[in-house]
């Protein structure tokens, strides 16, 4: 196996990401499977209080460093290749020396490259920005050298959230925070993915969930009762939010940013000038020697599905909702257990991408539908059970034993019944929003 990496050092984005970045879900049950990430740990402090560990990205950095030289080049069997690209016709180039490496005729491509994520320090504004404006991405926050008349965050997603709660916990006002929010978003409170340790009444949480889902006619209408459940969020609840793109964070975080009120909601940037921003839907004269924080990148950027087993190519594809680490684990597993691409293709379709809310229930419904075609085949069950990577989609079992074996046992009638129910909302969905 050969691994041709753009960057210069295993980590994806995660070697680009603003230095305070964690990951939104817990250590647990992300990563490769044959390494645990962190030490399995419940936080005592801070904002994650009572919820397993999110690892930092120099954790995450420093464990696929890890995993790529003590474990994948060590075994003999991997060749890594750092600062290459992939061109066509079965080439890769080296960006540092230009010297080009041609592939065997039955190679077989991995493409991991279609849904790249897009970090704030990987490209420019996509609005137009005077040279007399101080801007910078979240990267650039913790190199600050003086204090400036006023911070303008520009976007509303999690890395404005994460960058609001970094500068809040350096001290400054919330009165000099400004937030330019194109669009509001909903959130998941982080919660609604944990371990059983971490998770106060099981029982009662899954049943709480199941209700949530069966018992609402539309998306609205579910993320209103997860909101009223403690599961789901937003920034102001008079607000109604059009995004919605998968992104987790605590009670204790949404709360400390709701502390910031200058709110701006006109619509995206159009141009940042020195003494005016001008937006979608208005104007405003800024204060004097604002520092605008530039956090509008589009994290999971729009790719529509398309096959993931196709001839000597594999599209990598998340496969289970709002999991990376299990959906590539999985691909692997079943494209050395099966035959045909038609077979493979069948075991695993793709989740689409999620922007709106709206979006959120299609992508649960595929999720769900995937994983009772799983049901169906015991080498990926078996494989699943033992998985650390794997976490069930509707939160973790009871505690005792004989209640979780017959919990187990009623998966698959729980989730046809929630996948027939979710098709019902996405037809509903389709006539109570407009297009």
């Amino acid at each position: 196996m050969a691994i041709v990496d753009n960057y210069a050092r295993p980590g994806g984005h995660w070697t680009l990401a603003y230095p305070f970045v964690t990951l939104h879900q817990p250590s647990e049950s992300y990563g490769v499977g044959s390494r645990k990430l962190g030490d399995g740990k419940i936080d005592k402090t801070g904002l994650n209080k009572g919820y397993f560990e999110l690892a930092t990205g120099d954790e995450i950095v420093g464990y696929y460093s890890r995993v790529m030289h003590d474990t994948f080049k060590p075994s003999g069997r991997v060749s890594y290749f750092p600062l290459h690209k992939y061109t066509t016709g079965g080439e890769f180039q080296s960006m540092t020396t230009g010297k080009r490496f041609r592939i065997g005729p039955n190679t077989r491509i991995v493409d991991t490259s279609y849904s790249k994520v897009t970090v704030p320090s990987m490209r420019r504004p996509h609005y137009e920005v005077s040279d007399k404006v101080n801007i910078t991405t979240p990267n650039g926050l913790t190199t600050m050298k003086r204090p400036y008349g006023a911070y303008t965050l520009v976007g509303a997603g999690k890395t404005a959230f994460d960058s609001c709660i970094w500068m809040l916990n350096q001290g400054i006002d919330p009165k000099n925070i400004h937030w330019i929010m194109p669009r509001d978003a909903w959130f998941l409170e982080r919660g609604y993915l944990q371990p059983p340790e971490a998770t106060p009444n099981p029982e009662e949480q899954l049943a709480k969930k199941g209700e949530i889902f069966m018992e609402s006619a539309t998306t609205q209408e579910m993320f209103e009762r997860m909101e009223a459940a403690g599961y789901g969020m937003r920034m102001d609840k008079n607000v109604r939010p059009t995004m919605m793109k998968i992104a987790i964070l605590s009670r204790a975080e949404m709360e400390l940013a709701r502390t910031v009120k200058n709110i701006i909601r006109l619509g995206h940037v159009t141009r940042i000038d020195e003494d005016k921003v001008t937006l979608e839907k208005g104007t405003y004269k800024p204060v004097p020697d604002t520092l605008y924080i530039d956090c509008s990148a589009s994290g999971f950027p729009y790719r529509p599905v398309v096959p993931i087993f196709n001839g000597n190519t594999i599209t990598v594809q998340n496969i289970k909702f709002a999991q990376p680490s299990f959906s590539g684990a999985l691909l692997a597993l079943i494209d050395t257990t099966y035959g045909s691409d038609q077979k493979k293709n069948a075991l695993c379709e793709p989740v689409p991408f999620c922007g709106t809310p709206e979006d959120f229930t299609a992508t649960f419904l595929v999720g769900i539908k995937n994983r009772l075609k799983w049901f169906e085949e015991p080498k990926i069950m078996a494989w699943a059970e033992k998985s650390r990577l794997d976490f069930p989609i509707l939160g973790p079992p009871p505690r005792d034993p004989e209640a979780a074996a017959a919990h187990n046992a009623s998966v698959p009638q729980q989730l046809r019944a929630l996948s027939g129910k979710l098709e019902e909302v996405v037809k509903n969905d389709t006539v109570a929003v407009p297009p």
